[in-house]
């Protein structure tokens, strides 16, 4: 199975947790453009932003309205230096491209973080494998699937 998208479909399944992948009819790519097509706000976006932490991929799960400080976030994990991954190092980790990276269906288990503010809302939106899909859970849910370290980014 390579479609990524059915690949977060059945780990999603896998994980106990409802099929609720959304496919729409226009590409997503942004927090923003999917906060439109959704009919949410840009805050209850879960954006699944990789990041290259000492040669290894970083996940972090952040509001689509949040700003990540990675220098904070390198000081609290210890790390010198956390950069943006780059879309090679992204497909690399994750089989998925940017802008449709989902927290969970990756090859191996990444770190993950999951920013403390998506708390606030009852229903968020994650994006599941391409620029056309998306499901959505509540933050405990998310927390659980992706198994993440609750953490504020900014």
């Amino acid at each position: 199975m390579n479609n990524p998208v059915e690949i977060v479909r059945q780990a999603l399944l896998d994980a106990g947790a409802p099929d609720s992948v959304v496919t729409l009819e226009q590409e997503v790519p942004t927090a923003e453009a999917a906060a439109r097509v959704l009919g949410c706000s840009r805050e209850a976006i879960a954006n699944s932003l990789i990041f290259d932490l000492d040669g290894e991929p970083l996940l972090i799960l952040a509001s689509g309205a949040a700003r990540v400080d990675t220098v904070l976030i390198a000081e609290l994990l210890g790390s010198s230096k956390i950069r943006r991954a780059s879309p090679e190092f992204v497909f690399q980790h994750t089989g998925q491209q940017i802008g449709g990276v989902a927290p969970l269906g990756h090859p191996h288990p990444i770190r993950t973080l999951l920013d403390e503010s998506l708390a606030a809302h009852e229903l968020l939106w994650a994006g599941a494998g391409d620029h056309l899909s998306m499901f959505s859970c509540s933050y405990p849910e998310l927390l659980r699937l992706s198994q993440a370290q609750e953490l504020r980014v900014r």
